[in-house]
């Protein structure tokens, strides 16, 4: 079974991989992660996924649309917020958007904003700050929210935005402050069942599984936050 998965969801799906499949001998789950919107256009074009677990609602309804996922088998799932990192041996003050303006922030990491919504949700964030337009120079695009992560980790930028869970998966990379939540989009995370499956039944049992009290927990154990 293919579940396309947003990339900020890597480890904590990793760790349900092998509790399902240690209690669901006949399952094989295949993670495809990525961009939600790179991932949204492989389902358009009809590459074989069972599930899709999505950064961002846009993603989803636009699937839901097209009638590609039935509006009844998918659903509002988990919800994240936006921050920045820096390398974690980094001294430099960054407390707000405003400081990546600083002369010494060279280069500021985000996600394609077309097909990434945390990087959407940044480049929301810094246009509502008036400061998208001031920053340009020093913008590195990300083709996903992991590789945002990297960049930093390995020196290639001085800041960049990511999820407050992709933050806390890091030993290279401490979060230097969190986005102000009244400049951007809620961060949602909506899962939804592919109508041309040939899994269909394990496809509504791993879809089930995911919004059971255990998948929640572990959900919640990475950071995730579980609406109400």
């Amino acid at each position: 079974m293919t579940v396309s998965a947003a990339a900020s969801l890597t480890d904590a799906l990793k760790e349900i991989q092998t509790l399902y499949e240690s209690t669901h001998k006949d399952v094989k789950l295949n993670f495809n992660f990525g961009g939600s919107g790179a991932l949204e256009k492989q389902i358009e074009q009809g590459a074989p996924s069972d599930l899709f677990l999505s950064a961002s609602k846009k993603n989803m309804k636009s699937l839901v649309d097209q009638q590609l996922i039935e509006s009844d088998k998918q659903k509002k799932w988990l919800t994240n917020e936006l921050v920045a990192v820096i390398p974690t041996d980094e001294t430099m003050n960054i407390a707000s958007v405003n400081d990546l303006t600083k002369e010494e922030v060279k280069k500021v990491a985000i996600g394609i904003p077309e097909s990434v919504p945390a990087g959407k949700y940044a480049q929301e964030a810094l246009t509502n700050t008036k400061l998208w337009d001031v920053l340009q120079d020093k913008l590195v695009q990300a083709k996903d929210v992991r590789q945002v992560l990297q960049y930093v980790e390995t020196g290639n930028a001085d800041v960049g935005f990511v999820y407050k869970t992709d933050a806390l998966t890091s030993q290279k990379a401490k979060i230097a402050f969190k986005v102000d939540p009244k400049t951007y989009s809620s961060v949602e995370y909506p899962i939804g069942i592919i109508k041309a499956s040939k899994h269909m039944q394990e496809a509504e049992d791993f879809y089930a599984y995911l919004q059971s009290q255990e998948s929640l927990n572990i959900m919640a154990k990475y950071g995730f936050t579980i609406p109400k």
